[in-house]
């Protein structure tokens, strides 16, 4: 559990400060490649632990993969979105 929860601070604070210099592209994009290729393993076998907890990691290492990637202007508007109350 603590290990699927691990992504959630990260992609909060960049919900919150709209900043991702700092984060490294091909290493989220190899995560979400790993947890794709484990979630894909948990629907062949038909075990819901290894779907669920590899699908909520997959969903926020997919988000933060693409907020790095996205130009600030549309990170701002995501973010926007997520947290009406911070303004850029």
């Amino acid at each position: 559990m603590a290990s699927t929860a691990s992504f959630a601070p990260q992609a909060w604070k960049i919900i919150k400060l709209r900043q991702t210099g700092d984060i490294s592209s091909a290493m989220y994009a190899l995560t979400v490649a790993g947890f794709g290729l484990w979630l894909t393993y948990g629907v062949l076998l038909g075990q819901w632990p290894l779907i669920v907890t590899n699908a909520l990691c997959l969903l926020m290492s997919a988000f933060i993969l693409v907020m790095s990637l996205l130009p600030q202007r549309k990170k701002d508007t995501v973010a926007d979105v997520l947290d009406p109350d911070v303004k850029s």
